[in-house]
């Protein structure tokens, strides 16, 4: 959803996410790689020094953690949820609350012209590029060049607000 509605999210998440929380505990991929190196269990249990039967049962445990980061992350993409996170970062970061519209509707489109934000927020258009300008330079929105229009950017410091539980406690 986030890359169709052009959101630059690049490098936000990866499988490594889920190995380190693991499914029950944070010892558990280091414990499922131990298995998987285990070696044959009898003479029906693949052809090589390693058992056959330990690396089908990783392979399952690595699926469902790849599933798991999934539902994890298509929860943390969910329009309302991002939305309602991204009024709370206005709230937090003491912005005007007219910041949330143009964020919303760029959540929305992918992509805002400038021009828009004061039909957008209903201040002045002043006013309205003192807001737009703001949200540029927190970093929460930006162009790839300095007129054209602002689109969504997840910089690091905004994850705890927006992405709350993606990175692995200490």
């Amino acid at each position: 959803m986030g890359l169709m509605a052009g959101i630059g999210a690049g490098w936000l998440w990866s499988v490594s996410r889920g190995l380190a929380r693991g499914l029950q505990s944070r010892q558990e991929y280091k414990q499922m790689m131990d298995y998987a190196d285990s070696h044959r269990q009898g003479d029906l249990d693949g052809r090589g020094n390693l058992s056959q039967k330990a690396l089908i049962e990783f392979i399952h445990w690595f699926l469902r953690v790849c599933l798991d980061q999934v539902n994890f992350m298509t929860g943390l993409f969910e329009f309302d949820h991002l939305a309602g996170r991204l009024n709370v970062y206005v709230e937090r970061t003491a912005m005007k609350p007219e910041a949330f519209h143009i964020l919303e509707r760029v959540l929305l489109q992918g992509e805002m012209p400038r021009g828009e934000a004061g039909r957008i927020t209903g201040l002045k258009e002043r006013s309205a590029r003192m807001v737009l300008a703001g949200l540029v330079e927190h970093g929460i929105l930006g162009s790839v060049t300095p007129k054209g229009p602002v689109s969504l950017r997840f910089p690091s410091e905004t994850a705890e607000i927006l992405f709350p539980l993606l990175f692995a406690d200490g």
